[in-house]
């Protein structure tokens, strides 16, 4: 029978319980468990799909196509173990699932309420899918004291009293800050935020702290004794200089050794060398790139939070280091000096995916640079539309070419795609139709020409990558796009939709209508990464 650790977060929000769920998954992992992670989500939307990049950070896709927090992310990058639509539940998607039941009738006259109704339905979720699993980690997201997380704080209280004490683990994520004028660590947010969780029925068993200086002995003891735990399961987890450092760490100061105490297991020691490399990797690099991501969303890091992971990893793969200059496209919009000023000291040149016309311009500028400069280039999603609509402008003579996503078009070299074929069946989508889950979702897999350098980068021709997009390069414009030198490389098993670009006259340049980000480990780089960070190496030497 499954294990169950619960993780809450209390004190402040971004503590960065994701990040911690995911190393004590590999630290179990390493000690031969298998595991599982999830995340309960309690705002109302179904799923992040709809929500800003600048409210939520990235929507992370899974294989099967859900839209999903992105500390799943995480979770897959750390533990290798792919995510699915069961590993993230929202409030939204309870509270959907409850009224179409009850409309129905399924409740056969029943008051539906809070409790049992939405509580069970958190139960069934956290415990569904669990054969062959020894642990499942579920991450309660906010912070304690949220009303929106009260029922899922509820729901695992509930648990723990079906499940017992030797089936279930709390440990609560907080912070121990350091008021500098007093010089000193202030044990009082945790000890308020633990009896606030405790009013709520949950008694933590593991604390981990949360601060930027060591936590003294005393201070632990202190902790200890005003919430109720071991001073042994006071965990100090002070800031890492990487989050792959962050299993390491916590492996030092017996967060997992502790996890299993409470469960009464012995096991074997993990083998961490495999993350001290990746460590190494990491703070000693034998060399060092620039690349200049020229996005929308370059206010909010998070945004494109497994780009930024696949950038690191693909410098892992070339042992340099990746600095990322966030450029916001609409600089590039009207000045021309602009462009180069900023573009010129890169090493490469990345456009990300994004939605909307807004800096669609100036992406398309910096496509332009990145082609006529020789400059390796890579495309992601929009980066691969703008691309083609940049190759149609100015190597194929399509002066109006444009996208229907930016309005009417006489050219539309990129347009909404309203069906598909996907491994269930035909999909079909309207134009007008509702925006949430309604795109090409999911991986799908993509068949390449045997001598591009695409194949050459896989070591295959066929591929499966994760999609999440509304609009597709218009097949139809193949045959002018290909005569400006711009081959279309990779394309669906169908032949119909373009999967991937490249300019074979170029010393690296590749787009891709996918997110091979989502796919990348930082202990099996994406080959796409690995690819553009080498000719970013490259170029580098040559300047």
């Amino acid at each position: 029978m499954a294990r169950y650790i619960f993780i809450t977060g209390g004190v402040v929000s971004s503590l960065g319980k994701g990040l911690m769920a995911a190393s004590l998954a590999a630290l179990l992992q390493g000690r031969g468990f298998k595991v599982r992670i999830r995340k309960f989500d309690p705002y109302l939307n179904v799923d992040p799909g709809t929500m800003s990049p600048y409210q939520h950070g990235e929507v992370y896709v899974t294989d099967d196509g859900a839209e999903t927090d992105l500390d799943l992310g995480h979770y897959e990058r750390f533990t290798g173990v792919s995510a699915h639509q069961g590993d993230n539940i929202t409030s939204g998607r309870v509270y959907r699932d409850i009224i179409a039941k009850e409309r129905r009738g399924d409740y056969l006259g029943a008051t539906v309420q809070v409790i049992p109704h939405v509580t069970d339905a958190i139960k069934d979720f956290a415990k569904a899918d669990t054969a062959d699993l020894d642990f499942i980690l579920c991450e309660i997201g906010g912070t304690v004291g949220d009303i929106e997380g009260l029922p899922f704080i509820e729901a695992i209280r509930q648990l723990r009293n079906e499940m017992g004490r030797d089936q279930t683990c709390f440990i609560h994520v907080t912070l121990v800050p350091y008021i500098a004028a007093a010089g000193e660590l202030k044990t009082k947010p945790t000890q308020h935020s633990v009896r606030d969780l405790t009013s709520l029925g949950v008694q933590p068993d593991v604390l981990l702290c949360r601060c930027e200086k060591p936590l003294p002995d005393g201070e632990r003891a202190k902790i200890a004794l005003f919430c109720n735990v071991r001073k042994e399961a006071v965990i100090p987890a002070l800031d890492a200089p990487s989050i792959y450092a962050v299993p390491l760490q916590y492996h030092a100061e017996g967060l997992d050794a502790e996890v299993l105490r409470h469960f009464g297991l012995t096991a074997r020691l993990p083998n961490m060398s495999g993350w001290a490399d990746i460590v190494d990797r990491y703070q000693h690099p034998e060399g060092e790139v620039t690349i200049g991501v020229v996005g929308k969303y370059v206010g909010l890091p998070d945004a494109y939070k497994s780009l930024n992971e696949a950038l690191v990893h693909g410098g892992m793969a070339n042992r340099v280091r990746v600095n990322v200059r966030w450029l916001d496209a609409e600089l590039f919009e009207k000045d021309d000096d602009e462009i180069a000023a900023r573009l010129e000291p890169m090493h490469g040149i990345l456009v990300p995916g994004g939605f909307g016309e807004r800096g669609s311009e100036g992406k398309i500028a910096s496509v332009r640079f990145a082609r006529e400069r020789g400059v390796p280039f890579f495309g992601i999603c929009l980066g691969m539309q703008m691309a083609c609509i940049e190759a149609a402008r100015n190597t194929a003579g399509i002066a109006d070419a444009s996208s229907t996503e930016f309005g009417a078009t006489d050219e539309p070299v990129v347009g909404i795609i309203t069906e598909w074929m996907s491994p269930e069946g035909l999909q079909t989508r309207a134009s007008g139709g509702d925006m949430g889950g309604t795109m090409r979702l999911g991986a799908y897999e993509a068949r390449l020409s045997h001598n591009s350098h695409a194949a050459a980068l896989y070591g295959a021709t066929i591929i499966s990558e994760r999609h999440r997009h509304r609009y597709e390069v218009n097949a139809a414009y193949r045959e002018p796009l290909e005569r400006g030198g711009l081959v279309f490389s990779g394309m669906s098993p169908d032949g119909l939709l373009p999967e991937i670009v490249e300019r074979p006259d170029h010393p690296w340049f590749v787009g891709v209508q996918f997110h091979p980000e989502l796919k990348s480990r930082p202990f099996e780089p994406h080959p796409l990464f690995a690819g553009f960070i080498g000719a970013a190496l490259k170029q580098a030497r040559l300047v």
